[in-house]
């Protein structure tokens, strides 16, 4: 496994600190999130899951812990918007340039409007998809939301 993707890059560039972290992804998990969670050993409110969306038919990405569902509610409305959908999986991927289980909110192709669930920055640190799958990044939230300038808001159901 490479440990040199788009999104460690991007990291690197943004001279965002971080420490990367493998573990071996299970294809057949019913939620990648957690099966990370579990791997890595960390609570699964500290392991971030990346979601592409949709609000007001544009695209979006939103960040939430591993165990938790978005809100589309909230998430409209994180981003002034009327309603919003989960994207489908062969869109997010040709949008982001990565595969699902593997989607990485740093170091998209084509970078889009961030929302970061407002809980995750109460902790010291969190765990964020690398770039691929089975390579998760651990950095301080605050750095998520500066190096990809995110806004913070609500957006867990």
């Amino acid at each position: 496994m490479s440990k040199t993707t788009r999104a460690t890059q991007a990291l690197s560039k943004a001279g965002v600190s971080f420490t990367l972290h493998t573990y071996d992804y299970d294809p057949s998990a019913d939620r990648v999130g957690l099966q990370a969670a579990e791997a890595i050993g960390e609570h699964p409110s500290r392991v971030l899951k990346t979601l592409m969306a949709e609000v007001d038919g544009k695209p979006v990405c939103v960040i939430v812990p591993s165990d938790r569902e978005v809100s589309m509610k909230k998430l409209a409305g994180a981003f002034k918007g009327k309603s919003a959908a989960m994207m489908k999986p062969a869109d997010a991927e040709r949008l982001t340039g990565f595969v699902v289980g593997g989607i990485s909110p740093f170091g998209q192709k084509k970078q889009v409007p961030t929302a970061i669930e407002a809980e995750a920055l109460a902790h010291e640190a969190v765990y964020i998809n690398g770039g691929q799958r089975g390579l998760q990044v651990r950095l301080a939230p605050r750095d998520v939301v500066a190096a990809l300038k995110a806004i913070a808001a609500p957006v867990i159901a």
